[in-house]
């Protein structure tokens, strides 16, 4: 496997080992990803028996360039044009029941690669010049490839009791590489499942955020729903699961449709807010679920609620509260508006107010909504995507002629105030408010002419009193 060493700094790596008769790989995500074809992230890790900070320490020498050394990992880190090489002693790892932080110890290749999480990420590429590029895959890691499947090298229930990011790694990697995860693991997973509670919620995060980061997430949303995981790290979304029937009236089961709803926003776009909105959209259907014997199943008001959930829900994922979180909570809100204009006439009127209220983010809720849209009736499809596109030009057309999105009004307080003499107080902001609707309901145009004008006639009507004619 030569072909995988071509880059000159293997070959420098390869004479520093020898000549410090030193056994030296390259091992992990590097070999794996070369041996699928896949681009890499230019991040390299080297494996050699000895010491991995010595050894770093000689090849910054040798290349002239700083080396990061962090002592309390026994790794060191230095950079080479665009590549980062991460070196580490072979060690083998013990762990404690209430930690994932191990007790490490010098070991020999071997025992590295019995620690490692699985299979694909064990294989390591020899760089020393008597078997320079060999495989050493004592796992099955290359049949693993082949067989698309993620297995530990050992026990699972070891590897995972162990370090139980490994439980959340397994779904990840499965979820991006499109793999199945061998059923020994998968059982270990929802065997270990309570162990997740000694992760800290910031790696489980960004785990699950590569997850729904994927080409596909609703594979990986599956896998933790089934082994239970869901339901530990994120309560809701599992909670949105099951159909429940009476009176022979049934509703979707709100927890596929989810997943269908974020799998169809991740054909068209790769933002990852927009994705969460996806996976918060009906959040909180099981909180506002009634059943009415005439009309059936009811979910009224959870966009509103939804909205309200989304700050306390991204505290206890630790997602960022920021613009972001804000993001998300004004996608959901608005959610089905798109869809009650899609299935009615559209009015100029109803359009304003949906750009009013969306600015620069209605793109993104024209996405949501149209991914929103899972009927598996050919007919009712059909139909609602073709009044999305109607509602989409109208979007256009009212945008272009009133300049809604991301609006300011034309008279501000200040004018108001200055117009009737008057200070900060109730007049100024019935006048805002009048304004803003008489415009929104297309009454005057989007102009500080025309608005300059309203407010004139409206302050009279309040009693007002100006010295400025019309």
């Amino acid at each position: 496997m030569k072909e995988f060493l071509q880059h000159p700094i293997f070959s420098l790596l390869s004479d520093v080992a020898d000549e410090s008769q030193i056994a030296c790989y390259v091992v992990g995500g590097y070999v794996r990803d070369q041996i699928m074809k896949r681009d890499f992230k230019n991040d390299v890790d080297i494996v050699v028996v000895g010491s991995g900070i010595d050894f770093a320490s000689r090849v910054g020498n040798r290349l002239g360039v700083k080396v990061k050394v962090y002592k309390n990992f026994g790794t060191a880190m230095l950079n080479h044009g665009p590549l980062q090489l991460e070196f580490v002693g072979a060690r083998k790892e013990s762990y404690r029941s209430d930690s994932r932080k191990p007790i490490v110890e010098n070991g020999s290749l071997e025992d590295d690669q019995n620690r490692r999480d699985f299979t694909i990420n064990a294989m390591a590429l020899s760089l020393n010049k008597r078997d320079f590029g060999q495989l050493i895959d004592p796992f099955g890691g290359i049949s693993d490839i082949q067989h698309r499947m993620i297995r530990t090298p050992l026990n699972p229930v070891d590897t995972f009791s162990d370090d139980p990011l490994r439980m959340m790694r397994a779904i990840r990697f499965a979820t991006q590489l499109n793999f199945k995860i061998d059923i020994q693991a998968v059982k270990a997973i929802a065997e270990l499942r309570e162990r997740i509670n000694i992760i800290s919620k910031e790696r489980i995060i960004d785990e699950l955020n590569k997850i729904v980061l994927a080409e596909k997430p609703s594979l990986g949303f599956k896998y933790l729903f089934d082994t239970g995981l869901l339901a530990i790290i994120f309560p809701a979304m599992a909670n949105l699961y099951g159909v429940e029937i009476i009176d022979g009236k049934g509703h979707k089961d709100n927890f596929y449709h989810t997943l269908e709803v974020l799998d169809n926003v991740a054909t068209v776009s790769d933002d990852l807010w927009l994705r969460w909105a996806a996976i918060m959209h009906d959040i909180a259907k099981p909180a506002t679920k009634r059943f009415d014997r005439r009309h059936g199943w009811t979910f009224h008001g959870h966009e509103d609620k939804g909205a309200r959930m989304v700050p306390k829900l991204f505290a206890a994922l630790k997602l960022p509260l920021n613009e972001k979180m804000k993001f998300v909570q004004k996608l959901v809100l608005l959610h089905l508006r798109p869809i009650v204009l899609a299935q009615d006439i559209v009015t100029d009127s109803a359009v304003r107010r949906l750009l009013f209220e969306a600015g620069d983010d209605i793109d993104s809720l024209m996405i949501l909504c149209h991914a929103d849209v899972t009927t598996k009736n050919e007919y009712k499809r059909k139909k609602y995507r073709q009044n999305f596109e109607l509602v989409k030009q109208k979007l256009r057309d009212v945008e272009e002629r009133d300049k809604i999105r991301n609006w300011q009004p034309p008279v501000t307080g200040a004018d108001i105030m200055a117009a009737f003499e008057l200070k900060p107080g109730r007049e100024v902001g019935i006048i805002k408010n009048a304004i803003r609707e008489a415009i929104l309901e297309g009454d005057i145009a989007n102009s500080r002419e025309e608005a300059y004008r309203f407010m004139l006639e409206k302050g009279q009507e309040m009693g007002l009193i100006s010295d400025i004619r019309n």
